[in-house]
């Protein structure tokens, strides 16, 4: 007579009290079952029936290594408004009573933060320095400073919401490594096409972790009940954010070279084992069958070695243009449109602002050159620093 067929085997998620210390008081492992037998057989039993054992590739993590680069990027802005002493070198300061650490005037900075030049100290990218002294670090340390309180306020509660729940699915070595690498790529996009300003901010590396969750989703395909809702409204969110980006003093060059480089990362990193292979390597012998499954489907092995190719040579060419000093906008007239679309409601016109000095008498003349501005002041009061803020107010 020929064998019965093995059983069907199903995955049932229980929970466990000895993994709380763990992997959180709310975690769970997943175990192997027979789908016509009591799930949990006494001990005791016999020899060859289902194995029961956590399944190390689908457990969940205890998330900290995203908490800890929310408190990183706080410390960091906090040292930031330290360095900035804002009552010693800007002519008024906004909220005075902080002292030190006080905001400079809402003209120069909207975002509640210090100045230009202060960001710069503290290793904001500016793209002279990575071309002319090849200073390349600055493309990672622009990712831990930012502009404003404002600024932080938004890029945390962002990390926190996404990055939170993508560290609890994959670990934090795998998310971390996203976020890094993802906030550099973002960086070299927009040394490349926006020249003339500084950049600091995590949204490219937010935008990696939002680029990730998207390959994510198209890697491990076969694990999502509702795949078409799932899909449709991690692309909305996307396109929202992105949609944000054409605003005037939004870097979206950043934003869209940081999602571009996560949604590659997201094949190499958050690819995840099939049921199929799951349900083989955690049942006995009792139910393996003859012909043994890969770990992975071939759409996934292609997809990992074709994304690590066009990483490796996305990140190689990039590098080379900038360290040669190759502005982008050259090659693609109307890339520009992509960080800011011009209206009759807001200019796209960022450039900082350009002042030329005179001594007249015990004064110093200070003219915008962008309008023409001017303004006399008494030159004993004032420091290079109070120089740059008036400049920043004639020209705005």
């Amino acid at each position: 007579m020929p064998k019965d067929p093995p059983p069907e085997l199903q995955i049932r998620v229980l929970p466990s009290p000895s993994s709380s210390r763990r992997i959180g008081g709310g975690s769970k492992i997943v175990h192997p079952l027979e789908a016509v037998v009591d799930p949990r057989p006494p001990s005791g039993a016999a020899p060859g029936g289902i194995e029961y054992g956590e399944l190390r590739h689908l457990k969940r993590w205890w998330p900290w290594l995203v908490p800890t680069f929310v408190v990183v990027n706080t410390v960091m802005f906090i040292i930031t408004m330290y360095v900035n002493d804002c009552p010693k070198n800007s002519v008024s300061c906004v909220a005075g009573f902080l002292g030190r650490f006080s905001f400079q005037p809402l003209k120069e900075n909207p975002l509640l933060g210090p100045s230009s030049s202060t960001l710069q100290k503290m290793g904001a990218l500016q793209v002279s320095r990575v071309a002319d002294k090849h200073q390349v670090w600055l493309l990672i340390t622009c990712i831990w400073l930012h502009g404003g309180v404002f600024h932080l306020l938004a890029n945390m509660l962002s990390l926190l919401v996404i990055g939170i729940r993508l560290e609890q699915e994959f670990g934090f070595a795998r998310i971390g490594l996203l976020y890094i690498i993802s906030g550099f790529g973002g960086s070299l996009m927009s040394a490349l096409f926006i020249q003339s300003n500084i950049s600091v901010g995590a949204s490219g590396a937010l935008f990696g972790l939002l680029g990730g969750m998207l390959s994510e989703l198209i890697t491990n395909w076969t694990m999502y009940a509702n795949k078409a809702a799932a899909f449709i409204t991690l692309l909305l969110i996307i396109a929202l954010n992105l949609a944000v980006g054409i605003l005037p003093h939004v870097d979206n060059f950043a934003h869209i070279g940081g999602f571009l480089s996560g949604f590659f990362l997201g094949f190499v990193f958050l690819i995840r084992p099939h049921f199929g292979w799951v349900n083989q390597r955690y049942a006995t012998s009792r139910y393996s069958t003859n012909s043994a499954q890969s770990k992975f489907k071939m759409y996934q092995c292609i997809l990992w070695l074709v994304s690590l190719i066009i990483l490796i040579a996305g990140f190689t060419l990039g590098m080379v243009m900038l360290l040669r000093g190759v502005d982008a906008n050259d090659h693609c007239s109307w890339c520009h449109y992509l960080s800011c679309v011009p209206t009759s409601s807001w200019s796209c016109n960022t450039e900082p602002a350009s002042c030329t000095a005179s001594e007249i008498g015990s004064q110093l003349n200070i003219t915008c050159v962008n309008n023409g501005h001017s303004g006399l002041y008494n030159l004993s009061n004032l420091t290079n620093s109070q120089i740059r803020g008036l400049c920043y107010q004639l020209c705005n």
